[in-house]
């Protein structure tokens, strides 16, 4: 089954993140959040649309990076 991207302009997103929208523009965008992976500018406008499905993927996939334990064999263990 195809994942339908889901867009979002930047007050979505601060909804659904429950962060400020200022504080998704001026730290996480281009910090965090890149262009062409996390958001994209339709048309070349000023406008930003937020790829919430990308954005989520990547949340889970550092949220499980974060809680794993590196191993000597480089390996890591996950609790």
């Amino acid at each position: 089954m195809k994942q339908v991207t889901q867009y979002v302009t930047t007050g979505e997103l601060a909804k659904l993140m429950k962060y400020d929208a200022r504080t998704i523009r001026e730290r996480l965008k281009d910090s965090v959040l890149i262009e062409g992976r996390h958001y994209i500018r339709p048309f070349g406008g000023r406008k930003i649309l937020y790829d919430w499905s990308a954005i989520q993927q990547d949340m889970r996939k550092f949220s499980q990076q974060a809680m794993a334990i590196p191993m000597t064999n480089g390996g890591v263990s996950h609790g």
